[in-house]
Formats: C-alpha cells, structure tokens, sequence
C-alpha cells in the first residue's frame, strides 16, 4: 500500500512542478526537479495524464515532441484572451514580429534567428492565439504564421507579403 501512496504523492508533486514552471519540460528535467528517476517520472506522468482523461476540468497535461506542460485546454482561451490583456516582453515581441514580418517560416529558422528563448517566446505566443503552428512537410520542424487574433488585436487587416509592399501598405492602422 505504501507504494500507492508514494505514486500518488509523486503525482501530485509533477503536478505542482508543471503548474509552476509553466513552460514544457521533459522527463529528464522532471526527474530533476522531482528528486526521482526518469521512469519513475514517466509513471507519474501516466497517472496524472490518466487523471485528467478521466475528470471535469479546464485543465490538461499535453506532450509536445518529449517535453510535457500543464495548460488550460483549447476551449477556454478565448475566455483568457478576453480577461488577460496581452503583456509580452520585449523578446517575446521581436520573436512575433519576426513570424509577421515573414508571414510563415520556419520555427527552425526562428530559433536560429533569435537563439533557443524563442522557444519560450513561441510557446507564449501560441497560448495567447497571436500565433499558429503546423507540421512542415518538408522538414521536421513547424511553420509559424500570425492568426487573425494577432491581425484584430493589432488592428491590422493584413500585412504586406512582398519586399515592394513593405514600406507603405494602407490597410495598416
């Protein structure tokens, strides 16, 4: 019984460390910072996955590649949009400017551009709605795109898409 116990309090201590760090994290750093093996982790991680499968909650636990997060599920970001206004750091707003200023790249070449914190950027980005990610099909990496939640909150109908647009597109307010 004791075992049980101890995969239920090392479940609710992933829990709280998802909840706190706020960022994706793989089992290596969960392991760390739980003070427990990486399998031991990944057990817990089960549990918790399990646990949130089976109950009524605005919350889940998604992986992404290796890296697990705690986050609030799809169907209530447009109630955080309306009641968070958007704060983003200075990196986080050179990252987003550099996805609208090329209208689609990739997060490789974003990464290469503005150094493994875009990582933390893209991740902010993606949970406010001011940008979207697919699957390239030529490459193992995403393609970045602002979305119509960046276009209404910066009051911009549409950004220019060629070098002769750039400098002096109307429909910018």
């Amino acid at each position: 019984m004791q075992g049980n116990n101890d995969l239920r309090e090392l479940t609710m201590r992933v829990e709280a460390i998802l909840y706190l760090k706020a960022q994706p994290l793989t089992l290596a750093e969960l392991a760390a910072l739980a003070g427990t093996a990486p399998e031991t982790v990944e057990l817990a991680l089960i549990e918790l996955l399990n646990d949130y499968a089976h109950r009524q909650t605005a919350l889940e636990i998604v992986q992404i590649d290796n890296r697990y997060s705690l986050q609030l599920k799809s169907a209530f970001q447009e109630l955080v949009q309306s009641l968070v206004p958007v704060e983003l750091g200075v990196g986080a707003q050179r990252t987003l400017a550099l996805i609208a200023f090329r209208g689609s790249i990739r997060q490789s070449e974003v990464i290469e551009l503005r150094g493994s914190s875009a990582y933390q950027h893209i991740q902010e980005l993606l949970t406010l709605g001011l940008i979207q990610r697919r699957r390239d099909s030529q490459s193992r990496s995403y393609i970045l795109q602002v979305t119509e939640r960046f276009h209404q909150y910066f009051q911009v109908d549409q950004l220019p898409t060629t070098e002769g647009d750039r400098g002096g597109d109307s429909r910018t307010h």
